[in-house]
């Protein structure tokens, strides 16, 4: 890397200051390597669990004033190179810094430590301990962060797992009607609506992808089980919390089946029609502040993407001028603005048996498009701004 660019690299994490990626020392002669270690295990973990692919150790910043002090670090270029292999002699599985930087600024030498991210499945220990970050502190890696890497390459599906317990009477009645509908319209240049309706239920549920050989599984019970059946997804809780924040507070959970009740978080939102003058144009316009279509893309990919093994639900916050989507898991097959452009194609899913049955449905599509709203628009008419995928 040029000096150039680890100057403008520099700049940019310390505006963005400390947090479980970066960390700032001054380390002004010398620094422990044991110490060093312990750093890299905490922001290789880290940078896993967000899925991104490297952290930074910084030596030569002063972390109470923000500013670049300098560093005496290990002067000698061969010798702070060999940090390089004390690190892989100690990490467990054996790796080390991808980079190390010396940028000579002019308030002093920075050394830049570039951290690769902890491979998929693999939490990274120095000296037999597991290390992470709560905010700018370091301390181990517990046990929800431990598990969470470690599932990473688990290759069981969760949602193709078949329910011994579950029956169709499980099922809500106008669930089935709405998806047998909705089937029928995707595929209404190979079937009639009519033929759609007279086939048997195992017959339509198999070919909705929805049950394997008729047999229920954990898809068919999110999307089409009544409110009652939740308990046959223990331990999660299957539902979908609203939540109202601002001047007013509010909230509502929502329950099975997923594919109606998604349509009843959207009727939650307070959707006011807003007045907007588009350029060169004389004359305004109203529109709704949320487009359906959109919000509703935003929680059906959430409900498709979330990693149903940390048993949590899918939340829905709605502010004076934006919405938040959260659910459960990290970024799984690259990273978020990779789709922004249009240019990516998903090759896998975590869920690959509830994202076919819900392609099937008409829910969601399977190339990873991102609708883009220019950020022209009045903020709170900018959605994709406000959304969080975790």
């Amino acid at each position: 890397m040029k000096q150039s660019e680890l100057t403008a690299l520099l700049g940019t994490l310390i505006d963005a200051w400390e947090s479980e990626i970066v960390e700032f020392k001054e380390a002004g002669n010398d620094y422990k390597t044991d110490k060093i270690g312990s750093y890299f295990s905490a922001l290789a973990n880290e940078a896993n669990l967000r899925g991104l692919e490297r952290a930074w150790l910084i030596f030569g910043v002063n972390n109470k004033t923000r500013s670049v002090v300098g560093s005496n670090y290990r002067l000698d270029s061969e010798r702070l190179q060999s940090t390089k292999m004390q690190i892989a002699d100690s990490t467990e599985p054996s790796i080390t810094f991808r980079n190390i930087y010396e940028l000579q600024h002019s308030q002093g030498r920075v050394v830049l430590f570039e951290v690769p991210a902890a491979p998929l499945g693999m939490p990274i220990a120095w000296k037999g301990h597991y290390y992470a970050r709560a905010g700018e502190s370091l301390t181990h890696l517990g046990l929800d962060k431990l598990d969470n890497i470690r599932q990473q390459t688990m290759i069981e599906d969760w949602s193709a797992q078949i329910i011994l317990d579950g029956t169709f009477d499980h099922l809500d009645t106008d669930a089935l009607q709405k998806a047998r509908e909705s089937f029928a319209q995707k595929y209404a240049n190979r079937f009639s609506s009519e033929e759609v309706k007279g086939w048997p239920m195992k017959t339509f549920l198999d070919r909705a992808k929805l049950t394997q050989d008729g047999r229920i599984t954990r898809t068919t019970i999110l999307l089409l089980g009544k409110p009652e059946s939740a308990y046959l997804l223990s331990p999660h809780p299957g539902q979908i919390t609203w939540k109202l924040e601002g001047p007013e507070r509010a909230y509502e959970h929502f329950g099975l089946p997923f594919f109606l009740n998604t349509t009843s978080v959207y009727r939650k939102i307070r959707n006011i029609q807003v007045r907007i003058l588009p350029d060169d144009q004389l004359f305004a316009v109203e529109v709704s502040k949320y487009d359906q279509r959109i919000v509703l893309e935003a929680l059906h990919n959430c409900i498709a993407h979330q990693d149903y093994l940390r048993n949590g639900r899918i939340i829905v916050t709605e502010q004076p001028d934006c919405l938040y989507f959260e659910n459960e898991g990290r970024f799984f097959e690259g990273l978020p603005e990779d789709y922004i452009i249009g240019n990516k194609t998903p090759r896998r899913y975590r869920n690959p048996f509830l994202a076919q049955a819900m392609a099937e449905l008409n829910m969601i599509d399977t190339m990873g498009y991102v609708v883009f709203i220019p950020s022209t628009l009045p903020r709170h008419a900018v959605f994709f701004q406000c959304l969080i995928l975790i």
